[in-house]
């Protein structure tokens, strides 16, 4: 086992543990995002309304998924209502819908933000009227007066200002330390009614699920006529086409998705520099100089030039005295003989046996035998080792 894999080895198993720690000690957390989905079973969803709204409408609601422009431009309709709870809704959708509303169809719009085209179009002005973390919904209509809903839960806090004289006014909002605020309004629009409430919340599955509250709901619904009421709502229930998807919707698969990027990163990141290539062993390089002398000498052998190769060694011994012992070499005389014998330090007869030789191999004219040669080798090697 080598040292990189243990490394790895380690920063899993701590990884691992970690993971565990967190999800041992891990709590539920809520979802208070006000996401108004139909599907969604956070405190601020849709779903029980969703659920309900069949019973509290008589069995008259039916769910449009696509935008009222090409709803309208492909049905036509008698008179109906509307309902739009919290949707993004186009410009051109709108008109649509003013117009269905100005032959004779009723709207209810419950949205905490009303679109411009709307309070511009029916004449009131929209806004964030309160901060208070607490407040109470409450209709104005006496045989309404023991219904009320109790927001604890972030309100928006939002109502109506500038209110125009053929507006009335169905609902307020009662706080403590500020002036009741008109959050529920009613306006004649054509041949038909446009009901527009500013407080959304109420239809959520946190407050749907409180005792009493669901009285609130009816009361707030039972100023739509008895007929055929389309729910506008956005698209949100299309399977997503990420790829991905099936995996991060399961949290198992999710963590393990994690982990695995995470501990992809950290072996690139061990591995980012460049490795050196496996370097091969070369043979080290062979001295071919002995075998080329050899070469040379079993040539001159077969060839049985000897004095050939007697010449040769002698300039090469000659030349080294001149170089090394600086003695001058050229007369081969007693002189010469007496300072190579004081230099090397060799018997003076083993000097003038070489010397002979040397003129010898010199004599262009002289026989020489392998003997000859054989002895002068072995004399200058003897001199100069």
């Amino acid at each position: 086992m080598n040292k990189t894999f243990k490394i790895y080895a380690v920063i899993f198993m701590v990884v691992m543990i970690i993971l565990a720690l967190l999800e041992v000690n891990k709590k539920e957390s809520t979802d208070w995002r006000k996401n108004f989905d139909v599907n969604e079973k956070s405190p601020f969803g849709l779903f029980v309304f969703n659920n309900e709204v069949q019973s509290l409408l008589d069995h008259h609601i039916k769910k449009i998924e696509n935008t009222p422009y090409d709803y309208y431009n492909q049905h036509q309709k008698g008179g109906h209502n509307i309902l739009v709870i919290e949707s993004d809704i186009d410009k051109e959708s709108w008109k649509k819908i003013l117009k269905e509303v100005t032959k004779g169809s009723d709207m209810m719009l419950i949205m905490s933000q009303i679109p411009k085209e709307i309070s511009d179009s029916i004449g009131y002005y929209d806004s964030q009227l309160s901060f208070e973390e607490e407040n109470v919904l409450k209709l104005t209509d006496r045989k309404f007066q023991n219904d009320f809903i109790k927001l604890d839960k972030f309100p928006s806090g939002r109502g109506f200002t500038f209110i125009k004289p053929n507006v009335q006014v169905l609902g307020k909002t009662v706080e403590k330390n500020n002036t009741d605020q008109v959050n529920f309004i009613k306006i004649q629009f054509g041949k038909g009614i446009i009901y527009v409430h500013s407080e959304p919340l109420f239809l959520t599955n946190y407050y749907l699920l409180k005792r009493g509250n669901t009285k609130y709901t009816q009361d707030i619904f039972s100023y739509l006529q008895n007929r055929e009421t389309l729910w506008f709502v956005e698209n949100n229930t299309q399977e997503s086409t990420f790829f991905m998807r099936f995996i991060l919707s399961k949290p198992a698969l999710k963590y393990a998705w994690w982990i695995f990027l995470g501990g992809l990163i950290l072996f690139i990141f061990f591995n980012a520099k460049r490795k050196q290539r496996v370097v091969p062993i070369l043979d080290p390089l062979k001295n071919t100089s002995v075998d080329f002398v050899k070469s040379i000498g079993n040539l001159y052998l077969q060839e049985g030039d000897f004095h050939d190769m007697m010449n040769k060694k002698a300039q090469y011994f000659l030349n080294k005295v001149r170089l090394d012992l600086l003695i001058d070499t050229q007369n081969l005389n007693e002189d010469f003989a007496k300072k190579l014998h004081l230099k090397t330090g060799k018997t003076i007869e083993m000097i003038n046996e070489a010397v002979v030789l040397i003129k010898k191999a010199q004599d262009p004219y002289a026989s020489v035998m392998k003997e000859d040669l054989a002895r002068l080798n072995s004399l200058l090697d003897e001199i100069i080792k």
